[in-house]
């Protein structure tokens, strides 16, 4: 991956986050305190919020410049967003979640439809509704529709929270297989060190607004 952010503001009343980094990692960590702006930053690259001021560029594609209004709708981007509240639609059930996101143009290696039903044991509840989930059924159907979109970019904000150890187990596995086979590029937000450093090949700390590269040591 080579996820460029150029001089990239974000202003959210008092609060200002910037970056100015460029990203290599297969699976760049993103860490940093409550309130930092890691949300922010992932919903910036999902194309949720505009930048202020700043460029974002994702391979040889300029995602936004402020500079010359470029501004490619979240719908375009090719970004598969798994955000803390799910945001799972409640008039459909899980199936109809699934399909919503899925594409039939998967890349060598992608993870199938099914493979990504078996894998996060969703088949016994693609009949449910979404306000029948708990909390663990709810995050796994929202991992499981950024994965069957074949993003090239995949933002996942703390994916394996609330997992129990056995289901975190399975899930890993596959996505170190997207990291390894697929080569789609992640962004892993997570306070665990320990998952950091299993999936993440380079780390970014957020301090007092600002987005900045550190050298993990791994």
């Amino acid at each position: 991956m080579r996820l460029v952010l150029e001089q990239l503001r974000v202003e959210l009343g008092s609060f200002s986050l910037q970056a100015d980094v460029v990203l290599h990692g297969r699976v760049t960590g993103i860490s940093g305190p409550s309130g930092a702006g890691k949300t922010t930053l992932l919903e910036t690259l999902a194309g949720l919020r505009r930048p202020t001021s700043g460029r974002i560029q994702l391979g040889e594609e300029v995602l936004v410049d402020c500079r010359t209004g470029v501004f490619q709708p979240p719908r375009l981007r090719g970004v598969g967003y798994v955000p803390q509240d799910l945001a799972l639609f409640p008039h459909l059930n899980v199936e109809a979640n699934l399909r919503f996101g899925e594409t039939t143009a998967l890349r060598p290696g992608q993870p199938s439809w099914d493979t990504v039903v078996s894998v996060l044991e969703l088949r016994p509840l693609l009949s449910r509704s979404v306000g029948h989930l708990s909390g663990g059924e709810r995050q796994r159907v929202a991992l499981g529709r950024a994965l069957v979109s074949g993003p090239r970019l995949l933002l996942l904000d703390e994916p394996l929270t609330g997992l129990d150890p056995a289901l975190r187990d399975r899930i890993v596995p596959l996505l170190l297989g997207i990291r390894d086979e697929c080569r789609v590029p992640m962004i892993h937000v997570s306070h665990d060190p320990s998952e950091l450093a299993l999936l993440c090949d380079e780390l970014a700390v957020i301090r007092d607004g600002r987005v900045m590269l550190s050298n993990p040591g791994w």
